[in-house]
């Protein structure tokens, strides 16, 4: 899907113009945007959230020639799903407890950024033990 593709769908649903859907379009972009460039966090509930992380430097190496390279520290954008749009894309049934869910999945990834531990590492961890398990509580008990 591409911009023009969003711009086209809100066009045919809303009934606004071409015109002004573009710019409604290109509005929500640029405020993703400008949010993301203060380092501050988008929450879409049931959607998920989008977040600017820091990385630090580090020793790569060159998959051809393995030899080592530095790999600067720099800014990259994660995008967590909400149990809501994790279920709709394995065509499971959505849980009437949604927002629950995506609270306690929002704390467990807190929790490890607070211990120092990168929450996309425990992403798998989480899934297999189910939502529910994925508590602050809990993932502290995997941590350890």
């Amino acid at each position: 899907m591409t911009k023009a593709d969003i711009i086209e769908g809100v066009y045919e649903k809303v009934g606004f113009s071409k015109k002004e859907s573009a710019e409604i379009v290109e509005l929500v972009f640029d405020t993703f945007k400008e949010t993301l460039e203060r380092g501050d966090k988008i929450k879409i509930s049931g959607f998920g959230n989008f977040q600017v992380r820091q990385k630090k430097a580090r020793v790569g190496r060159n998959p051809q020639t393995g030899k080592e390279i530095e790999i600067s520290a720099r800014r990259v954008l994660t995008f967590r799903p909400s149990a809501v749009l994790k279920a709709a894309l394995n065509g499971e049934q959505i849980p009437e407890n949604h927002s629950e869910l995506d609270a306690a999945e929002e704390a467990a990834a807190d929790a490890a950024e607070a211990a120092g531990l990168d929450p996309e590492d425990f992403d798998e961890e989480l899934e297999d033990v189910g939502p529910l398990a994925a508590s602050a509580g809990g993932l502290k008990a995997k941590a350890e």
